[in-house]
């Protein structure tokens, strides 16, 4: 699937933003792409700020319109993203995995972060902006910031932003073609051959407290299913559960 030029912009407050008023003034293609080094208030998972050195980074939002996706399916849109940057940026370094739901982990810390927004129509998806950070040269990270790593700081090399992105819109995109040709069934089964901790016994932690489980599923609709020491199953819709690191 060929995508359309993306659109470098020096700085904006968030790329999400810019793409969805890009595309409220004026119809875009599937996979149009905006793409900055520099963000003043980059958004995350949870409500969270996402923070990055000016300049040392990637930062992109990517749209498509899956108005053939049911939102009760709208999680294959996360899988798409994190497949294909766990498979870009593995070729780069070992030990990348997607830690559920869609964060990209570099051993047991923080690589890259994606958020997603969709917009409905009816029953079904009418637009999904996808946008991500991916920490390539960042030499140091604030204190405050939870286990970050970049790719500098896993190899000691120094990357441009654009063949990354390139190479990312690239798998995005065969995945896409995949989910629109109805094969839902090869991307959910890759996601979970990648994900993080998904042999063995880890600490998580809901509101009950810290237990420790394993990972035995990931349902359709985003859902973990865990088990505990006790047998127990345990099912987690997002922001429900959290590892403990």
């Amino acid at each position: 699937m060929n995508y359309p030029e993306p659109i470098f912009v020096s700085e904006t407050t968030s790329t999400n933003n810019y793409l969805a008023n890009l595309c409220d003034r004026q119809n875009q293609p599937d996979m149009t792409t905006v793409y900055t080094t520099y963000q003043s208030a980059g958004r995350g998972q949870r409500g969270n700020t996402w923070e990055s050195e000016a300049g040392a980074n990637l930062l992109f939002s990517f749209v498509v319109f899956p108005e053939f996706l049911e939102a009760r399916r709208q999680f294959l849109l996360s899988q798409v993203t994190a497949l294909a940057l766990q498979e870009v940026l593995s070729a780069y370094t070992p030990d990348v995995t997607i830690k559920w739901p869609n964060d990209i982990y570099w051993k047991d810390r923080k690589l890259c972060g994606t958020l997603i927004e969709n917009d409905l129509t009816g029953t079904c998806i009418s637009r999904s902006i996808s946008g991500t950070g991916i920490n390539l040269n960042q030499e140091q990270f604030p204190a405050h910031i939870p286990n970050p790593v970049s790719l500098f700081q896993i190899t000691g090399k120094r990357y441009e932003q654009r063949p990354i992105l390139e190479q990312v819109l690239e798998r995005a995109a065969c995945y896409y073609e995949l989910l629109k040709a109805g094969d839902a069934e090869t991307i959910a089964g890759r996601y979970k051959e990648v994900l993080y901790r998904r042999d063995g016994f880890y600490p998580y932690e809901d509101e009950a407290g810290i237990f420790q489980a394993r990972i035995i599923d990931i349902e359709p609709i985003g859902k973990l299913i865990l088990e505990d020491e006790t047998g127990l199953r345990r099912e987690y819709m997002f922001k429900e559960v959290s590892y403990v690191l």
